[in-house]
């Protein structure tokens, strides 16, 4: 009746009031029984549909492969590796609304990046100074051949002059030091002096002062010289220049449209062309070229350079997959499942990568880490089944053994995709601020997503295909049905080795061994007849790492593990240049090698943007604006006009507001050496007969830095900003570097960060109604322990925390649980034998799989590190530390932390257990297996 409790209902009322640890552990149990039954239910219906279920991935994957022809490579190498959400993209696009760059006469340098499109060379001389006649003559003849420089586009042929830059005379934008070095050329022409340069801040012939910190470097000083300032607006010291090596010219491009931005691009490949005929033509000198688009297409070389490495890894990884599914019985190996497995894992890439041409998303050099992801995600879920499929009695129907390798295998694999899925998925949300990890993200959790439906469909019908096979009796490789002892008598060696195999009445004429109990009933296989690994396992590994004197040394492996890993902990570092994610050899490496070496003294060219109206004739605002640029050389109409004013006996302090911006409008900037700094003073227009307002305004800063110019520079950047929020006048500082610097270590560490915690709620969570807490507790250990020794073991190994080792890192929190999941599981669920009896156990079901992993994932990653790039190098080296913690942990540390920390396994106070007083006792298992064909009974000792 409804309403009506039911004995069942009151009896669990009851038992979760009086025990509600058992009622739990009851739950669980039921839960498991039954997803152990569905997965064994699915089992059954693959394996009664096999040419379904082998020919629908191949179609499906065929088909998404054909969309190929919308193939895309990501052109904007920014949008990628700078975080998405920062405050110098706004500030950025504030500076861009106040100042164009087009309309801009001083250009924002920066080592990599500046906007628009543009041509930069760095001309260093082998021997000498540049500055000597000969190589000054020879940087001259090199600028006229590139202002020349003509690019034919639909029948016109466009030079420098039609796409540079205008100033206010309309002419071209060209660097000062070119200027100081025509000015040096024709004074020695014609038999006269020349002014004396000085660095950073020299006086040109016009008068007009400028900085060329920039633009000349390497330089050896005469000494000091007096305080330079005043007329060009520059002030700082300035020093005789007594020799350099290094010149850097910069050549900047319109680009207002699309037929602009083709002719451009097109002058910067000319550009680069002309640079390296001109460096053939006089080797005197050497050129460093980089473009607005260097370093798009040095970022995506390494694709292109890593073709052949990977087309090596396919095939080390499938001569050692077929090795390792091999073994002395010829029908019981199953060679054609480790090709098979591989085709499993080549065809859900292709079916992702079919998805996301389909989708629009756009491909880059980062993605070359997924196969790695999907290899080592399939290859535990292929061999997991494969080691299953043979412990299972091979006197049942092919479709019983499958359904049993699901009902024992796919709770865990599925559970480990899961993992991966929530450790990847979050990387892929809107939470992750870095673009090339989150698309990285969406990629592999899709691959992996794919990979999964085809191990449970494609593969689950090739080991039916080969469970049939076996059944007939025929050969794993050749499929030719093998004959029976007596018939092999006959034939020379070689063949009876070829074909040697154990009928089922030679197996049944053999002793079963000891096992513990298991819910897996299966058939123990003769060690001489088994797989190599798996003999090694039984017979040594398992014995010795179980050794009451290994122990002591296993945990002192253990904590020498932990502390490397502090060590390198304590010494990470964020990588955010560039440079790093390039291929080596590559102009924009060698250009950024240059920079560094000769350009390191100065920072980049820092932009001090008022942009609020403020009471710049006001004598506090005038003191704050000097006080904040004290210490930088600088590039400032501010001091130079109130120098200006100083020179005419005007008061600097007690001018109105009038009278202040009538003399900068109509005095000032109506100088020849000051028109300049017309394009840093915004005026809004008011009310008639009214002058007009000082809107916003720009002063330029450059720092004396040290080789860590990166560091410095981030340190600058937050002092400055800092100090912004007190001032009592608005500004913010910009330069096109910042959006490299700019919260990048939050943007990266943050998706490592947030995969990490999901994983672990997921685990607690779970821990509640499917898994054992146990099992969750020591998985989320492993986790973190494995998470940390490939951060301090990279970071010792030299790789930066960047985009690509996060990447890495995040990949890892499921390597690690495909890893040591199954072997935690089966140690946990284990009861009434020993500690060491249920790791010896674990090893021998899940070790091997583990090591058949780690054999092939391995070999495979070794071609990636003969590819010279630095971002393969990256993740070359991060993957096979993910690999190496893993199975460090699977293999040595956990089989050895087991056997004296919890679980426990023996109690002897529990009924059915063995007593204080009583002896070894055995037990009699009766199981009946039912199959297709016969009833089975069989009487088993434990």
């Amino acid at each position: 009746m409804v309403g009506v409790p039911t004995v069942s209902s009151r009896w669990w009322e009851r038992l979760k009031t009086l025990c509600p640890e058992r009622a739990r552990r009851m739950l669980r149990q039921v839960l498991q029984a039954g997803l152990r039954s569905s997965f064994q239910a699915l089992g059954r219906f693959v394996a009664s549909h096999p040419v379904f279920f082998a020919s629908a991935p191949v179609l499906v994957s065929v088909l998404l492969g054909a969309s190929f022809s919308r193939y895309r490579v990501e052109g904007n190498v920014e949008s990628l590796l700078v975080p998405k959400h920062s405050l110098a993209k706004i500030e950025g696009n504030l500076v861009d609304s106040l100042f164009p760059v087009n309309r801009s006469k001083h250009t924002l340098y920066s080592d990599l990046q500046t906007p628009s499109r543009y041509g930069r060379v760095i001309v260093t001389s082998r021997r000498g100074s540049i500055l000597d006649p000969l190589h000054t003559d020879l940087v001259l003849k090199l600028h006229r051949a590139v202002v020349q420089l003509q690019v034919p586009v639909l029948g016109f042929n466009y030079s420098f002059s039609h796409l540079c830059l205008l100033d206010d005379k309309n002419t071209c934008i060209i660097d000062d030091i070119i200027r100081a070095l025509e000015d040096s050329q024709s004074a020695r022409f014609a038999n006269r002096s020349s002014l004396p340069l000085r660095y950073p801040i020299t006086r040109l012939a016009d008068g007009r002062m400028a900085y060329i910190g920039h633009q000349l470097g390497g330089v050896q000083a005469w000494g000091a010289g007096p305080a330079v300032q005043g007329p060009g607006g520059v002030s700082g010291r300035g020093q005789g220049v007594r020799s350099a090596r290094a010149l850097q010219l910069t050549y900047y491009l319109q680009a207002r449209g699309a037929l602009t931005d083709r002719v451009a691009s097109q002058w910067e490949q000319a550009f680069c062309g002309e640079l390296g005929q001109f460096g053939a033509g006089h080797p005197e000198l050497s050129l460093y070229p980089f473009t607005s688009s260097s370093l798009r297409t040095d970022f995506q070389a390494s694709s292109v350079l890593a073709r052949r490495p990977l087309l090596a890894s396919v095939c080390v990884c499938l001569v050692l997959a077929v090795g390792c599914c091999s073994m002395r019985d010829c029908v019981r190996a199953k060679p054609w499942l480790g090709l098979l497995a591989l085709l499993s894992i080549a065809l859900s890439g292709l079916t992702a990568a079919g998805i996301l041409n389909l989708t629009g998303t756009t491909y880059n050099s980062t993605y070359l880490g997924v196969p790695f992801i999907l290899l080592g995600h399939g290859l535990f879920g292929t061999f997991e089944m494969l080691s299953s499929w043979r412990r299972t009695r091979e006197d049942q129907h092919v479709k019983e053994r499958v359904a049993s390798v699901f009902s024992d295998v796919m709770l865990r694999y599925s559970g480990a995709t899961l993992l991966h899925q929530v450790s990847l998925g979050l990387a892929a949300s809107p939470l992750t601020n870095l673009e090339a990890v989150r698309l990285f993200c969406r990629c592999a959790a899709l691959g992996v997503t794919v990979g999964y439906l085809y191990t449970l469909s494609f593969y689950a019908t090739c080991l039916v295909a080969t469970g049939y096979l076996e059944t007939g009796y025929r050969h794993g490789c050749f499929c030719r049905r093998v004959p029976k002892k007596g018939a092999l008598d006959t034939k020379p060696r070689w063949y009876r080795c070829l074909m040697y195999t154990r009928y089922q009445d030679e197996t049944h004429s053999q002793t079963h061994s000891h096992t513990p109990n298991s819910t897996h009933t299966h058939t123990p296989m003769r060690p001489q007849d088994s797989h190599l690994l798996l003999g090694c396992v039984q017979r040594c590994y398992g014995d010795w790492i179980t050794n009451t004197y290994v122990k002591p040394f296993m945990v002192l492996l253990y904590l020498v593990y932990i502390s490397f890993g502090l060590m390198g902990f304590l010494q990470v570092s964020q990588g955010s240049e560039p440079s790093s994610l390039v291929a080596m050899d590559t102009g924009t490496l060698l250009y950024a090698r240059a920079q560094q070496r000769y350009f390191s003294s100065y920072s980049p060219v820092i932009g001090f943007y008022v942009y609020e109206s403020a009471p710049y004739w006001n004598t506090s605002v005038q003191r704050d604006l000097l006080e904040y640029a004290k210490g930088f050389q600088r590039i400032s109409w501010l001091e130079s006009y109130l120098d200006y004013l100083t020179e005419r006996n005007l008061s600097t302090t007690s001018q109105s507001r009038d009278s202040f911006t009538r003399m900068l409008r109509l005095s000032f900037l109506r100088q020849p050496q000051f028109a300049h700094f017309a394009d840093d003073i915004i005026f809004a227009e008011r009310d008639e007969g009214e002058e007009p307002e000082m809107a916003a305004s720009r002063v330029f800063l450059v720092a004396k830095t040290t080789e860590n110019k990166r560091e410095e520079m981030s340190v600058l950047l937050d002092t400055l900003r800092r100090l912004s929020l007190t001032s009592r006048v608005r500004f913010l500082i910009f330069n096109p570097s910042f959006v490299y610097l700019d919260r990048y270590a939050t943007a990266v560490s943050s998706p490592l960060r947030h995969s990490l915690m999901a994983v672990l709620f997921l685990l607690g969570l779970s821990s509640l109604a499917v898994v054992e807490p146990l099992v969750a507790v020591w998985l989320s250990l492993t986790l973190l322990s494995v998470q940390f020794g490939v951060l301090g073991f990279m970071t010792l190994w030299g790789v930066e925390l960047d985009c690509v080792s996060v990447l890495c890192l995040i990949s890892a929190l499921g390597h690690s649980a495909d890893c040591c999941g199954p072997l935690l599981a089966t140690f946990s669920s284990g009861r009434g034998d020993s500690r060491t009896v249920w790791v010896r156990l674990a090893l021998e079901r899940h070790g091997v799989p583990s090591l058949q992993t780690l054999i092939c994932y391995t070999a495979a990653l070794l071609p990636l590190a003969a590819v010279r790039s630095n971002l393969t190098r990256s993740l070359f080296r991060c993957l096979v530390l993910t690999a190496f913690c893993s199975a460090l942990h699977a293999l040595a540390f956990l089989p050895t932390l087991l056997t004296f920390l919890p679980p426990a396994k023996k109690t002897g106070s529990r009924q059915g257990d063995r007593g204080e007083g009583e002896g070894l006792r055995e037990e009699v298992e009766c199981v009946e297996m039912v199959d297709s064909t016969r009833v089975v009974d069989q009487i088993t000792t434990v």
